[in-house]
């Protein structure tokens, strides 16, 4: 009966939805303010009906109702309740319905914190936001039903897949798709500007707060799937450029440029179009996302691996939404004239470069993704795209755009100096190239990599510290400091997600220049040494029953000079009812460096294939992306960005009713 009515709340919710697509629009563009105010109950009342859908599935997970197809194919009674809870999303129409529950909760959200937008507009985002919504609401219920019944009840489910079973994974789709659907806002807004054909200050800064909660989310969840890959799959890696995981990032990097972006509309009024674009495309990438993962077109570990014909659905949705986008988009062309103008040495050229760097980016991600794809519908050839290809392409424009980033912070607005800028910035330039140097120098004979990855992290985490500095003027040091604490919220917000992406930089590249791995077959009692550690397989237990799997588990004691240091123990583990194994690294987490233990199958000859990591500054990738997410977080805050540029004085003018 429960999952009955949360079928029928959903099928109620898409009619609610028909409705709110269509009603809002027609109110806008006849005037009627009646209609234009139908688009708030309603998109509360879809919020509600989806998540009585969602709340009504994730209670036949949590009770283990194998009546339910869905809940049969991806739990088990033996699986711990936190599994059994993300379960609902571990699979492909629980992914689905989760995906609708937040699409419709950020619709609500907009209705319920966009007083301040004019009236047309809102109505228009509102309508906009809910065609995105049925065209999911007519994919779940006719293609990917999840309330599905099971003609004979099984006694038992099949189990979630083992690998899924991690509390990285529990917590990384949602945040994923918070990122991925929240991007739908920044498209909803500018498919409703071009509608009215007007784009302006007051549009940017409404804008932007909803693209700076969907970037946050999205780094939130790339840096859990990060981590995940790195101590889960026990490869010792932390970033493979798999499909599924370019498929986030793409976006990622399209929404921080459509911040920037987004800043230049505001402050000059430039780039108004360039910006849009950016909108669209934006979401287009987030579609793009889902039919990578769920056509079954492209393999993957993150894949849910579906059949094609799931894919095409997606495929026509990507093609209307983004499709009448561009062409709404070239219709509207003339109506974003830009009216500021700037030299070519200013912040606004800054911020063009850096667009042009973060697009370029991840538009060489997308080439190197789909080209495998493309080479063998159109080619007849296999080809495979793997991390060389990626790190050569990718990386010159990271380099670049970490050069130019602290220089184009303290640029002036339309026109600057370049010189002026360089003059603070020049004790950071002395003491990048400074302990750049320092690096090669210790490091004779290696890569170039570790130098380069330090001064560049050095440069870019001091240059936003000299650049925030900067903004508190002349004067003797106490007056500074207490401008620095009255300083705009998304001044310091800017300054902790810059000096994130600095750390994430250092990090990524040490890590790559420096890590040390030794693969070997070694006998229980055996000692053996990577590096400065000594590392002792002292005993490996067979059959250590856990709560629905089994696992070999190896105690590994690592010393060093002769002092222990810590005592790890790395698992083989197999689950029974999936029948399928998983690696369970050990690792033992440090400031400076992990060490990472890897136990695998007994040889032939005796013993145990192990694998020993020595990773330095690993944890600074994640804590770098923490704190990329905390500066999101803390500019979110600045009233200046929840509240809407302008909005007031246009209720003022017209005397109080928003304009038209």
């Amino acid at each position: 009966m429960i999952a009955e009515l949360g079928h029928f709340t959903l099928i109620l919710a898409a009619l609610v939805g028909v409705a709110q697509m269509i009603v809002p629009m027609v109110g806008a563009s006849k005037g009627w303010r009646g209609w234009m105010g139908f688009g708030d109950p309603a998109a509360t009342t879809q919020f509600l009906l989806v998540g009585t859908s969602f709340a009504a599935l994730t209670y036949s997970f949590v009770i283990s109702d194998f009546s339910l197809n869905l809940v049969f194919q991806n739990s088990n009674s033996l699986k711990p309740m936190l599994y059994k809870v993300s379960g609902v999303w571990g699979n492909h129409e629980g992914s689905m319905l989760l995906w609708l529950f937040i699409l419709t909760l950020f619709g609500a959200c907009a209705s319920w914190f966009g007083g301040n937008l004019p009236a047309t507009l809102k109505a228009r985002v509102l309508s906009v936001q809910a065609a995105i919504g049925v065209a999911f609401y007519a994919f779940i219920l006719f293609t990917s039903n999840p309330f599905t019944r099971l003609s004979v009840v099984p006694f038992d489910g099949r189990d979630l897949n083992p690998l899924l079973q991690d509390p990285g994974l529990a917590f990384h789709p949602p945040f994923l798709y918070l990122g991925y659907v929240g991007l739908s806002m920044s498209f909803s807004f500018a498919v409703a500007a071009l509608i009215e054909g007007r784009v302006d200050a007051a549009w940017a800064r409404w804008v932007r707060p909803w693209t700076l909660a969907a970037w946050l989310f999205l780094t939130v969840g790339i840096a859990l799937g990060s981590w995940w890959a790195y101590y889960e799959l026990g490869w010792g890696g932390f970033w493979f450029w798999d499909p599924v995981e370019n498929a986030s990032f793409m976006p990622w990097l399209i929404a921080a440029a459509l911040l920037h972006s987004a800043i230049v509309v505001e402050k000059r009024e430039s780039l108004k179009s360039w910006t849009i674009l950016l909108a669209i495309l934006a979401f287009g990438f987030s579609l793009l996302g889902t039919f990578i993962v769920r056509s079954g077109v492209i393999t993957s570990v993150h894949a849910f691996a579906n059949d094609p014909e799931r894919g095409v659905f997606i495929l026509i949705i990507l093609a209307i939404f983004l499709g009448g986008a561009l062409t709404l988009y070239a219709a509207r062309a003339a109506s974003m004239e830009a009216k500021g103008v700037f030299s070519v040495v200013s912040r606004e050229s800054a911020l063009v470069a850096n667009n042009i760097l973060l697009a370029v980016s991840a538009f060489v991600v997308f080439i190197g993704t789909l080209w495998p794809l493309l080479a063998e519908v159109v080619l007849g050839r296999t080809l495979s795209v793997g991390p060389p290809f990626f790190n050569a392409a990718f990386t010159p424009f990271m380099v670049a755009l970490a050069l130019i980033l602290p220089v184009g912070g303290i640029l002036a607005w339309k026109r600057g100096s370049l010189a002026k800028a360089m003059r603070p910035l020049w004790p950071v330039v002395v003491l990048a190239v400074a302990l750049g140097g320092l690096v090669f120098a210790m490091q004779t004979g290696r890569t170039a990599l570790g130098p380069v990855g330090v001064a560049l992290g050095v440069w870019v985490v001091f240059g936003a510290i000299t650049d925030i500095w900067m903004r508190t003027g002349r004067g003797a040091l106490a007056d500074r400091l207490g401008r620095l604490t009255r300083l705009p919220r998304a001044d310091w917000g800017k300054l902790l997600a810059h000096a994130g992406l600095g750390i994430t930089i250092f990090g990524i590249a040490t890590l790559m220049a420096w890590e040390q791995e030794d693969i070997r077959t070694a006998q229980v009692g055996e000692t053996f040494t990577v590096g400065q550690w000594d590392i002792e397989l002292r005993a490996v237990r067979e059959r250590v029953e856990g709560p629905n799997y089994i696992s070999t588990m190896a105690e590994m004691v690592v010393w060093r000079d002769g002092a222990e240091v810590t005592t790890l123990y790395p698992e083989k583990r197999f689950y029974p009812v999936a029948g399928m194994p998983t690696t369970e690294a050990a690792i033992r987490n440090g400031i400076l460096r992990d060490i990472y233990l890897v136990i695998g199958d007994p040889q032939d000859g005796g013993g145990y294939a192990v694998r020993t990591y020595i990773k330095p500054f690993a944890n600074w990738i994640w804590g770098g992306a923490i704190l990329m997410a905390l500066g999101g977080m803390v500019s979110l805050t600045d009233r200046r960005l929840r509240v809407a540029a302008g909005a007031a004085k246009t209720r003022v003018a017209n005397g109080g009713v928003p304009a038209e």
